[in-house]
Parts: structure tokens; sequence; C-alpha cells
């Protein structure tokens, strides 16, 4: 998005503008798209996914510092009361569409026991969330296998250290996922707070509606002449990770999670009715051992808390503004199921409205 002159907010980004911006955190995504019969004589047609975040690969050993927040709570986030609870997360997160997150829940299980055997006596609750693709993606069946799980997780893995910007809009978990009018999907975005910490957010876009669409500032929902026609859209959800190297406890964690909902509201979202907006908080640099004690936090000045997040907040703020943006800029037009389109940002007379409001100012 920034290569096409928008930019939103004060603080500058990390290397790639991405999660990868923080040490040891991983992406990969497994994008499942075919087009078969309708069934019962095949699988539909397929625009879905599974995305990973690797927030630390000994997870679960050293559990990292994590809490959520809800401002509409019509989905699902397993590890979400877990979290609440102990002020930890011990696995990656997953994300993934609303009738697969059983199969991919139940993937994450198998990829634990199978590194982290002790996983079976000490038992583990997998981080995994989701969003409904049903207007592009045909759920009458079971479209995510486990080798595509698997697939994601060891994407997520190699990508560790990356100085390349990870592939965003419809990839992964966001294949399927529309946002505000136009494709959404996976987004992510990074800042650099003075004191030097670095704090990222992903997000899985499918939510708002054309007409409240804002872009950097720009009301350009509003400013469109014409709106599409056809059957409306279900409401969506977003799913919020916002992560950080930053020493936050489970409480801190969960005070940068809430502060997704500002950056949200900043390109449009009113946080419909049916729509689940779940996000969670990780730090990489609180850790927990499995005695539940927590490890000395070292980084830069210690414990960061009270009046210390404040810089924090404005992070999370700005690169959950900007991650929405980046995940329908970066996606292009997807032709789904029964015929529905959701159609990319991308065109003459938007360029043109941006273009008019830029001068304005």
């Amino acid at each position: 998005m920034r290569e096409l002159g928008i930019v939103v907010g004060d603080l500058p980004t990390g290397a790639t503008n991405s999660v990868l911006d923080v040490a040891g955190v991983g992406l990969g995504h497994t994008t499942i798209r075919r087009d078969e019969p309708d069934p019962p004589d095949g699988r539909g047609i397929a625009r879905t996914g599974v995305t990973c975040l690797v927030l630390a690969e000994d997870a679960f050993d050293r559990p990292v510092a994590a809490g959520g927040a809800v401002l509409n709570g019509a989905g699902e986030c397993t590890g979400f009361i877990t979290a609440a609870e102990w002020g930890s997360a011990e696995t990656p997160v997953y994300l993934t569409s609303t009738l697969q997150l059983g199969r991919v829940y139940d993937s994450a299980c198998r990829i634990e026991l199978e590194h982290n055997p002790s996983s079976a006596v000490d038992f583990v609750i997998p981080v995994v969330a989701e969003c409904d693709d049903s207007w592009l993606n045909d759920a009458r069946r079971m479209q995510t296998e486990h080798d595509d799980v698997v697939a994601a997780w060891r994407a997520a893995l190699a990508s560790r250290g990356s100085s390349q910007p990870p592939a965003e809009g419809a990839v992964g978990s966001g294949t399927g996922m529309s946002c505000l009018g136009f494709k959404g999907g996976i987004g992510t975005s990074s800042r650099v707070t003075p004191s030097g910490h670095t704090v990222a957010v992903l997000l899985m876009t499918n939510f708002g509606e054309r007409d409240d669409c804002i872009v950097a500032g720009v009301p350009l929902g509003r400013l469109l002449r014409s709106a599409p026609s056809g059957p409306p859209r279900p409401a969506g959800s977003c799913i919020g990770i916002v992560v950080t190297d930053a020493p936050v406890d489970g409480a801190g964690c969960a005070r940068l999670a809430r502060r997704v909902g500002l950056g949200l509201a900043r390109t449009g979202s009113v946080a419909h009715h049916g729509s689940g907006e779940i996000f969670m908080g990780f730090s990489t640099t609180y850790r927990i051992d499995r005695s539940g004690l927590p490890e000395p936090a070292r980084p830069i000045g210690g414990l960061v808390a009270g009046r210390a997040l404040d810089p924090l907040f404005s992070a999370v703020v700005e690169a959950t503004e900007e991650a929405v943006l980046n995940s329908m800029f970066g996606a292009e037009t997807i032709v789904g199921r029964s015929g529905n389109s959701s159609p990319s940002i991308h065109s003459p007379e938007i360029w043109d409205l941006l273009s008019a409001a830029r001068t304005a100012r």
C-alpha cells in the first residue's frame, strides 16, 4: 500500500512492515482454490485456506504472555479463555474459516503431540480463530485437510527472519474473506516505538459495509458513485492478533489487544451485530516457564506496564489501520461459489477519488 503513496500514522514501520519484524515470529499460508462440481458430485468451489502465526518455536516449554479482548462476540477463538485465565499461550495461532475450525484445531493438536510429546499428559489448548468465508467459499464440504495445516505451520517456521514482506490479501485463511465491500483477507503491519520496541498486527479482515469504507482518512465509501448490485452479503468478522517484543504481561497483552478495535474504527468498522471482532495480544519476551513462574524481563528496561504502554497503544492503532488497508490493497478480485464476487479495491475510479482527496488537503 505504501508503494501506492498511502501512508498511515506517524510511527516508523519495521523492515518488512509485518509481523516478521518481531524476532522469532513466522507467518505461513496454505491457500486452497479449487473448482469442482457442486456437492454431492464434488466439493464445489473452494476459496479458503489456513494461516499460521508462529510466536516462538519453544512456546510450549516457555509460554509467551497472552491476553485477549472482544469487541463483538459473534465468532470463535479457542485458547482465548485459557489465555485470560493464565495470561499465557503455548502454541502458534491458526486462522481459518468458520466451519473448518474443528479440523484445524484437531491438526494443531496433532502438531503439538508430534513435536511436544509431553502435551499428551500436560494438556495443550491451541489458539485457533475463524471468520465466515461462505460468500465465496462452498462451506457444504470440509475443504481443509491435515496436510494443509501442517504446510501452513512449516511455511511459518521457514519465514522467520525473512527480509521479504509476507503475502497479503487473498492468501491462506484470507482467500475467501471480504472487507468493507471489497476483497479483504490477510493484512499485517508493524511499528517501532521511540523506545525501540516493535509492535506488529496481523488481521484476517471480513467485516464492514462499502458505504463506511475509509482509506487514510478519506471517506471513500461515501464518495463512490454507485454500489454493486446483487444479494446482500452476510455480516463478517475480524480476527486481530498483536505481537510485540516489548516485555508485557498477560494483563498488558489484553490491553494491547483491545486497541485493535480503535484501528478498525478508523477504517469504517462499526462492529455489526453478526460480526465477530475477537483480538489477542502476545509478548514474545515476557515468558513463563511451565511451572508458572515468570522469567526475568530482561529486554529494554524491564516490564512495560501502566503509562509506559501508551506508545505501544499508539503503535497498535496505527498498525491495525494499515493492516486493514494492506489486506484490501494486496488482494485481487475473487469470484467464488454461485458466481459471487468480491472486487479488488484497485480501480481507476477509486484512485481518482483518493488522488483528488489528497490534493484537496
